[in-house]
């Protein structure tokens, strides 16, 4: 009844991730053409009932320090159900939309992971990991449960999403936001706070210098200047990709790296400097931000990841709080899936635990 093979034609997979239209741009074709500009194996997979393309899946071999491991980037995604499920309240009051339900997902999910079990072992990989693009319910965590996964010790990609609808009017945005955000915006026009926009891939220096800053500043580890410059140049081939850059008297204070999907926008990569504190320019910017993505027609604004909104304590949680202060919705997404196929799993699963 299912059957997997792999999909080669471009014109193929963006059709069928066009339909479902998920809330991610990590199983796009360019993402797979990223990951190759970064030396990494790919696959992509077709998962088909009776010759029916029901869902897709992009496979990257990632050749760790401590081992290979296949890995699917927020996916498989399959086609979905006509009717929606109700929207859920999670912690801390986030309003949830969820993913529609998915149409045979779990035979379907079924025969991909014995298809990847065969491919681990011709790969000399020592485990799978799904970073799945699933609600967050008992349902759903059952189901990989019984295929024989474990939560992985680490989360590859954001598991609550921040997601604001632009499909709406300007004013019915605005109205949106909270106040001081409102406020935050309107003082960045009146102090002069300049937005310029860029598909120049020259103003990546200007990016790398303030991005830099960041992480001095909240100490995280970076990407590299060539896996930024590789994102930003695929994308961007594409007309898939954009600088924005915040500015203050001549001084850049605030940078943001926009993809831009036939239905979202996504912000991956952003950047502050911390010399005009007073000055609201990273506001005004993602006002810019939202204002382009509705001329190019897309229905939703991304803003990746946020924290839980009771953990007030968090490094993220002034970041989370500036997110959630242009309104939307959450999206909670189940952890990270290993499915261990050898017994040198257990250093990787010690070294992640220990690092996070």
């Amino acid at each position: 009844m299912h059957t997997i093979q792999p999909i080669e034609n471009r014109e193929i997979w963006n059709k069928f991730l066009n339909a479902q239209q998920p809330n991610t741009f990590l199983h796009s074709w360019n993402w797979g053409e990223f990951q190759k500009q970064m030396n990494h194996k790919i696959w992509r997979l077709g998962i088909y009932e009776q010759g029916t393309l029901l869902g897709v899946a992009l496979i990257i071999k990632v050749q760790a320090k401590r081992g290979a491991f296949l890995f699917c980037p927020h996916g498989p995604i399959f086609i979905f159900h006509n009717a929606p499920q109700p929207p859920l309240t999670l912690r801390g009051g986030d309003q949830s939309v969820p993913p529609l339900r998915v149409r045979g997902g779990e035979e379907g999910l079924r025969v991909l992971t014995e298809y990847l079990k065969a491919l681990a072992r011709a790969e000399n990989c020592g485990f799978i990991r799904f970073s799945p693009l699933m609600l967050n319910t008992p349902e759903n965590n059952q189901l990989w449960h019984d295929l024989g996964f474990r939560g992985a010790p680490t989360h590859m990609h954001p598991e609550l999403a921040w997601i604001l609808d632009i499909s709406k009017s300007k004013d019915e945005i605005l109205s949106g936001m909270r106040k001081q955000t409102r406020y935050a915006i309107k003082k960045a026009e009146k102090d002069g706070v300049k937005i310029t926009v860029s598909n120049n891939l020259a103003d990546l220096e200007k990016f790398w210098t303030i991005y830099k800053k960041t992480v001095t500043r909240q100490n995280f580890t970076p990407f590299s200047k060539n896996y930024l410059q590789a994102e930003f140049e695929i994308f961007n081939r594409d007309d898939q990709a954009r600088f924005f850059f915040g500015e203050y008297q001549g001084a850049l204070i605030s940078a943001a790296m926009i993809v831009f999907q036939d239905h979202s926008a996504f912000y991956h990569q952003g950047a502050s400097d911390h010399q005009y504190p007073a000055i609201t320019a990273s506001h005004l910017m993602q006002w810019r931000i939202i204002q382009e993505a509705k001329k190019r027609g897309c229905k939703f604004y991304n803003f990746w990841g946020v924290i839980p909104a009771e953990l007030t304590k968090h490094p993220w949680a002034g970041l989370s709080l500036f997110k959630r202060g242009f309104g939307g919705f959450s999206e909670a997404y189940v952890h990270a899936q290993d499915l261990r196929l050898k017994p040198n799993y257990w250093i990787t699963y010690i070294i992640e635990t220990i690092r996070r």
